[in-house]
């Protein structure tokens, strides 16, 4: 086994540095003849020793299938294997692996059941699901020894979605000559033990997983390899009525407890409400926009349930004229449509459970998150759909509700993650780890009778608000209406630029946005008026905090004074606490100092 490395720390790039990492010309997906810098580099580790096990960690959309295949046919050339068994998640990635293993002159069967027996002496291996091995071991030990084997474990970390999983993996496998691991989201919040995967202890004598090579989303980021993200994020007025008949309204987002929040997100998500329409229709104003540099962008409804997913492909069809494709289930005919709609250049798909690892339509460059799902995992592997480049400038834009829980893993985006062992339940860790079993129930929830699972109460009322962007870790935006030149500020900036574009403009749109929002309270003030409108979202603590912030940098940058030197002065003149702590009032004081020049 060659050195373990740990999956949050990746390697470098010294052994392909002569390679780019992605550019000028990428390897078409599923063809093993030009390799990236990390995909060279990890065949070079591989063939420093050849294990029988080895571990690749590579953000989603980086190109593992191509990796796994250029070993497959080194390995086959050097006669050092006689047969391929691909073990991954679904049906639909089944055919996915034996279409690129075609491409390359590698013939998989993923038409094989375990009722065959064995598979056609045509081929030189098979294509199965986790759950077709889990059924019958003893058969895929049989079939393992049958010859000198290389198994795939794509997405490795399915091996311990449950105890009988991972001991029949174990049982078939063990007899393989090779086993090649791979994942992209390779951690649980349980502490079972993921076949084949290689456990040390830390400084604190936690086992933890480690990997033979690791190439992160943030790394892949820098190389070009993957996109970035832009997270357009929805907020609004939200109002239901509970099952004891009393009717509640919330703002979408702000700080209520959990089961409120909860509540609010769910009535956006209703399709009978004004919500989901206002977002779907700005989220196609981004597609287009997009369009204009890359003419077969796509983008991805992720819906929570049957009826949700028909539903928004409804006003979709309303919005755009164009009838989307409506994917439901993991079955063939759902894999049929994924692959004519990753093929065509037709702009919408809305699905409820094909959003799972590996599904690869690198044309998706727009995607509307709206799930109840809230899960790391779920989240991870949503996000992973839209990240896979094609040329330099590509970004993703993904429209989300402005929820609390989502917009931390928004903000966490580039967080790597290790799988521990020996962990103590009562850490707390469990909102930050990635939680396959609350994957498999946000997709097994497939009925609009799945909302009574978690509450009884029925949506009154939904409308809809742009209130931030969020890109590398920053916030842009101050809240605005559907529609307005504000929101249309961030929705249509280019489709084709570089992350430090993106970001330079961001800033400009943002600072336009607070001067025509003081501008407007100026006017007003100024005829000793008083607003008919109904308050802007920037009045609530979230808003104003982002505005106070946005007047502060704007004083610093035309005075040179520091941000905190400014901050100290306001509280100094208008009292309060710090910005965290301080309430509306507070921070509209001081908000008020900044618009009049500071005057004490």
């Amino acid at each position: 086994m060659s050195i373990p490395l740990s999956f949050g720390h990746p390697v470098g790039t010294s052994a392909a540095e002569h390679l780019s990492p992605s550019f000028p010309e990428r390897a078409a997906r599923g063809t093993a003849d030009k390799l990236r810098a990390w995909q060279a580099e990890a065949l070079d580790a591989y063939f420093v020793s050849e294990p029988r096990d080895f571990l690749v960690a590579a953000t989603p959309g980086a190109g593992k299938t191509t990796f796994a295949l250029r070993l497959v046919t080194e390995l086959l050339a050097q006669k050092k294997i006689d047969r391929v068994t691909v073990v991954a998640p679904t049906e639909h990635l089944k055919r996915q692996w034996a279409d690129a293993a075609h491409r390359v002159g590698v013939r998989l069967d993923p038409s094989f059941k375990n009722s065959h027996g064995w598979h056609g002496k045509h081929f030189h291996g098979i294509a199965v699901t986790y759950a077709q091995v889990a059924t019958r071991p003893a058969l895929h030990k049989h079939l393992t020894e049958g010859g000198r084997s290389l198994v795939i474990l794509d997405e490795v970390h399915h091996g311990g979605d449950a105890l009988s999983w991972g001991d029949a993996i174990r049982e078939a496998f063990e007899p393989a000559v090779r086993r090649l691991s791979l994942t992209g989201t390779p951690f649980r919040s349980d502490t079972s033990p993921i076949p084949f995967v290689t456990y040390y202890p830390d400084e604190h004598g936690v086992r933890t997983s480690q990997a033979d090579y690791a190439y992160g989303y943030g790394r892949a980021l820098a190389d070009g390899v993957v996109r970035p993200v832009i997270f357009m994020a929805y907020a609004g007025k939200m109002r239901w009525r509970t099952r004891t008949g009393d009717e509640m309204e919330a703002r979408l987002g702000e700080g209520d407890t959990k089961d409120v929040t909860a509540q609010a997100w769910r009535t956006a998500l209703d399709p009978e409400g004004e919500w989901v329409p206002a977002v779907l229709k700005a989220a196609n104003r981004r597609l287009t926009e997009v369009r204009h540099g890359i003419p077969d962008a796509g983008g991805l409804v992720i819906a929570t349930d049957h009826y949700a997913a028909r539903s928004y492909a409804t006003i979709l069809e309303k919005i755009t004229g164009q009838e989307p494709t409506v994917v439901l289930s993991d079955e063939k005919a759902a894999s049929d449509r994924i692959t004519h709609f990753a093929e065509s250049d037709s702009r919408w798909m809305v699905a409820v459970r094909m959003v799972s690892e590996g599904v690869d339509i690198p044309r998706l460059g727009v995607g509307v998150y709206a799930t109840s799902a809230s899960t790391p995992l779920f989240f991870a592997q949503a996000i992973g759909r839209f990240v896979r480049t094609r040329r330099r400038g590509e970004t993703a834009s993904i429209f989300l509700p402005s929820v609390p829980s989502l917009l931390g893993l928004a903000g966490a985006l580039e967080l790597e993650r290790d799988h521990a062992l020996d962990r103590d339940p009562g850490e707390g860790l469990e909102e930050i780890l990635l939680d396959d079993d609350a994957v498999d129930d946000a997709n097994r929830v497939e009925s609009a009778s799945g909302d009574a699972l978690l509450f009884d109460f029925k949506a009154l009322e939904s409308e809809a608000n742009f209130d931030r962007v969020l890109f590398d870790g920053d916030e842009y935006g101050a809240g605005a209406a559907t529609g307005s030149l504000e929101e249309l500020d961030f929705i249509g900036i280019p489709g084709l630029l570089e992350p430090e574009q993106v970001q330079e403009l961001l800033r400009h749109r943002h600072a336009r946005q607070a001067r025509r929002i003081d501008d407007r309270q100026k006017r007003t003030e100024a005829n000793g008026e008083e607003s008919n409108e109904p308050a802007p979202l920037y009045r609530n603590l979230k808003e104003q905090r982002t505005l106070l912030n946005s007047l502060v940098g704007m004083r610093a940058k035309a005075t040179g004074e520091p941000h905190g030197l400014i901050h100290a002065e306001l509280r100094r003149i208008a009292g309060g606490p710090a910005v965290p702590q301080a309430s509306v009032t507070q921070l509209q004081a001081r908000i008020d100092l900044l618009r009049r020049g500071l005057r004490s």
